[in-house]
């Protein structure tokens, strides 16, 4: 049967019709602002530097490409088959059907480029920026918080197990093969939370209490106390001083920086063995845990899209840069929900 234009449009048209998260993303996030940072430290020697072969792909694209890879958490190879196969992904990238689409290999290396020298922070710091002057800034009040981000289980000896604990992970190395060690993620850590046993990293956030956007992140491996990170997840750029946070924030240390600095503490009260919370401290852990639980909104809303997030990279440089990326995805998703309700555009 003879297609036309005019029957792929019609396509198009009612994927939107029947509410296509991609259109939005499109309209809230103007990509051509990320192309400076993007560019730099672009391999040149891999390109062609001659008029004959095929051209690299564009920098923009690509970085769209893992943004999709995030909001709907695809391995490289399920990318590549996703980008080929759905329209709506298509049209998200600015791509005809006749268009080469970048192959798994490509996606992979394009990442590994981010990857170290706080390449993604920087991104995401400028889409921050641009929020801001979209009239979105922090306000009504910041909430601190961190969760598990789950990575592959290592099965190690216990000798090895030992020598990665006690920073020897290089020595641990040397006695494996060269394919083994490829395959061993030597910066995880083990940690407990409700009785259960997790391996991998930690995402530490700062939200705000107003528009539920990721302002500041920070990643670690699983084994680190929220507290550790907390200093520099505070925001001063928000308008209200309140500081929300579980009870895990309570050190002596962290309560004495948020004074000296002017913040107002809002952190929930945990009781002890022969010292139980009072009424008026459980009134008031019940006030404030109205407000923290947005932060949970902001991991509930990442898992819900991409299932469970978990990274399969190797090594603490590649999460950070897989983390970031799903941090700035959700600003992006979270920008395009926002500017729609309110009419805006880019």
């Amino acid at each position: 049967m003879f297609q036309s234009l005019f029957d792929l449009q019609a396509r198009l048209d009612k994927i939107s019709d029947n509410g296509d998260p991609l259109c939005a993303l499109n309209e809230a996030v103007p990509w051509e602002m990320f192309r400076p940072e993007l560019e730099i430290n672009r391999d040149d020697a891999s390109e062609s530097k001659s008029a004959a072969g095929r051209k690299p792909y564009d920098r923009v694209l690509l970085f769209k490409m893992l943004i999709l890879q995030s909001l709907f958490n695809l391995s490289d190879d399920q990318l590549e088959q996703q980008t080929l196969d759905r329209l709506s992904f298509h049209r998200f990238l600015g791509l005809n059907m006749g268009d080469r689409v970048p192959d798994s290999k490509t996606i992979w290396l394009f990442r590994e480029s981010l990857k170290g020298e706080d390449r993604v922070r920087r991104l995401f710091d400028k889409f921050e920026k641009y929020l801001t002057l979209k009239g979105l800034q922090a306000r009504k009040g910041q909430i601190i918080d961190a969760t598990i981000v789950r990575a592959p289980t290592q099965r190690n000896k216990p000798e090895e197990n030992k020598a990665i604990k006690e920073g020897r992970a290089k020595e641990a190395r040397a006695e494996w093969s060269e394919a083994k060690s490829s395959q061993k993620d030597t910066d995880a850590r083990w940690t407990k939370k409700g009785g259960h046993s997790f391996f991998g990293y930690k995402k530490h956030v700062n939200v705000d209490v107003k528009h539920k956007l990721i302002r500041k992140y920070a990643v670690t491996s699983a084994e680190v106390h929220d507290s550790q990170r907390s200093f520099e997840l505070l925001d001063e750029n928000n308008s209200n001083r309140s500081v929300h946070g579980d009870s895990a924030y309570l050190s002596p240390d962290f309560l004495e920086e948020l004074e000296r600095r002017g913040f107002r503490d809002r952190l929930g009260r945990k009781g002890h063995r022969n010292k139980p919370l009072r009424e008026n401290q459980k009134r008031g852990n019940r006030s404030k845990s109205r407000i923290r639980c947005r932060v949970e909104h902001v991991f509930g809303a990442i898992k819900q899209r991409c299932g469970s997030v978990m990274v399969r990279s190797i090594g603490l440089a590649r999460a950070v840069t897989k983390i970031g990326l799903y941090c700035l995805t959700y600003n992006m998703s979270r920008a395009g929900y926002l500017f729609s309700k309110s009419g805006q555009t880019v």
